[in-house]
């Protein structure tokens, strides 16, 4: 392929089997990034590969590489594929489960084994005659059949001439199993009537008196116990987005020709119609053709109050229909539905990694040859010194144990893990590891007014009246003649109308005057609605009504005259209005030390008036669509680090420049796209939620790495000088890993502001 242009680069998400450590991700890594035009991120968490190549190599050369490091890579099943097997072969999830059955068993087979190898080692009583004999029969399974997914594992690393957890573990195990088996055959630790004194350190004159049986069992099951662990608690974390791919349903009752048919989810089409029933979820993304219902949109959105829809309706695929019988018309199918595209924004952050897991992968990679070379060195430094050969090999053998870097491994991506899972399931979407860091940073958060802060819907808040003139008569006739037209004002207009009367007159004659109004006939009087002004220019405006049209001004309603028979006889104050939870969101963004900015397009008076409602001291007025990300840029140039919160089109831009996006619910696919984080809801308390939530991940992720660091750098002296017995280094390291996966698992309480 010399001399020919490389094409953009393919992204694709392998599936990686046989890590066992943060060394063996490092590994792969490594050789991948090494071929020309290739970037890899390996998550040892998720077992899965995030990789970019360009056209210089293949799919097949990815996997080859992968597999000749000794471990295995292939692709992952579609939700399609995985719905379509699920009957007919054995689920990834299945697997996984068969596998974590299988480390159960070994496990307790070794804790029925190793129970009373480490009593007989640690209570002298219970050595009675020839108990080394016993001890050595039941630590021979453990050693080499309990410890042989270690073994078989470093053998690969040693043909490849590399080396992992698995290499130290083997290691230890096999020095301590080989001396005891010494000493027993060799040695005088077989005779009759042999007695050996439990010890935390070793002691000088041992020598091949003793055994080491307990050591060799107890790190097995320590190791085998952690493991075990590891893999339940990855189970545990990533629940919430396997619970999220679980969500779709599996069949659907389509309309075909007029009947009603059951087909899988996977034949169905855009533009095809199918019916839900009442308790059954809605297949797939779509409008409502017929029927009318309450949906339940909790699983996906995680907003508890049902949601009212009829025919015209947007209604989204997982979400359950609570009441009425609803025919639906597909308009997104498979990957393209919002469930798709949430898992794969929540699916690419888990498989990405914060730039402080970078520092713990290249130490992990070098880690397993530097402490091999450390334990030799140890061993040869206390031989070299005199000193007795147990001390040399304990000290070696300990070293070996305590450094096993597990916890380094596990320490970002376990807290990654569970903190955009548990996002996922608030209806907060974090779309990389890197958002973490931006969320830190950020002081000041711009909001888009209109569909962020408001409803983005217009409604009518006063009605004035002129003298003579009634306020049903007033709404009744602006209703009527609004009704004819789509403006959001005069939506509001009809609304309110409505809810004065059920049977609107009818109208004749309708002329609309764009921007200004409309005009028409009703029962033989000609009705005006529309700018104050405009109306005025035609008609007599009352005294009344001139001195509260002063009043109006600079109040951010927007005023609408009606008149007829030559006089203005009232005004429609109309307003968009905040949302219920928009203030409460707003002091939550206060308390987390960011400063609120409303940014609209509006007049400076409607803008006004819901920031005083808000709280908010800073506005950016009648500010034009393609000028708000000049907005950003500009408060960035002044040393600021800013989110913007939008949801619309013309916000794509200002997401996009800032420091941190934050796409609100409802939003535009643009939008979503341009956004660092998407809030599946329209409720403005997520933003502050989001903020919250990377924030104490990325204090997870950090509190994790410090411990790891910290256990190894103060394990290996220890071990190193001889005073820490490899029995309790074994559970030590297990230990570290378990606190790290404990840790990370607190993140699945984080309560939702919305829910307090």
């Amino acid at each position: 392929m010399a001399g020919t242009a490389t094409t953009a680069p393919a992204v694709v998400t392998l599936d990686i089997g046989g890590m066992t450590c943060g060394a063996c991700s490092a590994r792969i890594e490594k050789k991948l990034n090494r071929l020309d035009g290739v970037t890899a991120e390996v998550n040892f968490a998720l077992e899965r590969a995030h990789v970019s190549y360009d056209d210089r190599h293949t799919l097949q050369e990815l996997l080859d590489t992968v597999e000749k490091l000794g471990y295995s890579a292939a692709l992952p099943p579609s939700p399609q594929e995985a719905q379509a097997e699920g009957g007919a072969g054995e689920t990834a999830e299945e697997a996984a489960d068969r596998e974590l059955a299988t480390m159960r068993e070994r496990l307790l087979v070794c804790l029925a084994l190793t129970v009373p190898v480490v009593a007989m080692a640690m209570i002298t009583p219970l050595q009675f005659d020839n108990w080394q004999w016993l001890s050595f029969a039941l630590a021979a399974p453990v050693a080499i059949w309990g410890a042989w997914p270690f073994h078989a594992v470093a053998w690969k690393n040693f043909r490849q001439a590399a080396g992992t957890m698995d290499t130290l573990v083997s290691i230890g195990v096999l020095a301590s199993f080989g001396w005891s088996v010494y000493a027993l055959f060799f040695g005088y630790a077989g005779v009759t009537g042999m007695q050996m004194p439990f010890l935390m350190t070793p002691t000088p004159g041992q020598g091949l008196h003793h055994i080491y049986l307990e050591v060799a069992t107890s790190l097995t099951l320590f190791v085998l116990a952690g493991r075990y662990a590891e893999h339940r608690a990855k189970r545990r974390a990533g629940s919430a987005v396997r619970a999220l791919l679980e969500l779709g349903a599996k069949e659907v009752t389509a309309l075909r020709a007029g009947q009603e048919v059951g087909i899988p989810i996977g034949e169905l089409r855009v533009g095809d119609q199918f019916v839900v029933r009442p308790g059954e979820k809605i297949a797939t993304d779509g409008v409502v053709v017929d029927g009318a219902s309450a949906v339940d949109a909790s699983m996906l959105t995680g907003e508890s109050v049902p949601v009212e829809v009829s025919a015209g309706d947007a209604v989204v695929g997982a979400t359950v229909n609570l009441s009425g019988r609803l025919t639906v018309r597909a308009e997104r199918v498979g990957a393209d539905t919002q469930l798709a595209h949430i898992s794969k924004l929540v699916s690419e952050a888990q498989a990405g990694k914060a730039p402080v897991q970078r520092l713990a992968d290249r130490i992990a990679g070098v880690f397993v040859p530097v402490v091999i070379a450390v334990a030799v060195g140890v061993g040869g430094f206390w031989v070299g010194n005199g000193g007795d050969a147990v001390i040399a090999l304990t000290a070696a053998v300990a070293v070996l144990v305590v450094a096993c870097p597990c916890s380094l491994g596990l320490a970002t991506p376990t807290a990654l893990l569970v903190g955009t899972g548990r996002g996922a399931q608030l209806g907060i979407v974090i779309r990389g590891p890197q958002i973490l860091e931006s969320t830190r940073r950020i002081d000041t958060v711009l909001l888009d007014k209109t569909g962020t802060v408001t409803t983005g819907k217009m409604r009518l808040v006063e009605t004035v009246c002129a003298e003579g003139t009634s306020r049903e008569e007033l709404l009744t006739l602006a209703g009527a003649l609004e009704h004819s037209s789509e403006h959001p004002i005069a939506t509001a207009v009809t609304t309110a109308a409505r809810e004065v009367t059920a049977d609107l007159p009818p109208t004749t004659d309708f002329k609309a005057s764009a921007g200004f109004g409309v005009v028409g006939t009703i029962a033989d009087r000609e009705i005006m609605v529309g700018r104050p002004g405009w109306v005025g220019e035609r008609m007599t405006v009352p005294e009344d009504l001139r001195r509260r049209l002063t009043e109006i001004e600079g109040s951010g309603h927007t005023p609408v005259g009606v008149g007829w028979d030559g006089e203005l006889r009232g005004l429609l104050l109309v307003a968009d209005e905040a949302k219920p939870t928009s203030r409460r969101a707003i002091d939550e963004m206060r308390s987390l030390g960011l400063n609120p900015i409303l940014l609209t397009g509006d007049s400076k008076g409607a803008a006004r008036r819901i920031a005083d409602e808000m709280g908010i001291t800073e506005v950016e007025a009648e500010v034009l669509p393609q000028d708000k990300a000049a907005v950003v840029r500009r408060l960035q140039a002044a040393g600021r680090n800013v989110a913007m919160v939008g949801d619309g089109i013309n916000d794509a831009a200002a997401l996009a420049q800032a420091d941190l996006g934050i796409a609100i619910g409802g939003g535009t696919d643009a939008a979503i796209e341009a956004s660092d984080i998407t809030l599946v809801r329209g409720d403005l308390r997520d933003a502050a939620d989001a903020v919250r939530l990377s924030r104490r991940t990325l204090a997870t992720i950090k509190g994790n790495l410090f411990w790891a660091f910290i256990y190894n750098l103060a394990g290996i002296p220890l071990a190193a000088s001889g005073v820490l017995n490899p029995m309790i280094a074994g559970a030590a390291m297990a230990l570290s890993s378990i606190f790290v996966l404990t840790n990370s698992l607190r993140l699945r309480g984080f309560k939702s502001a919305a829910a307090s």
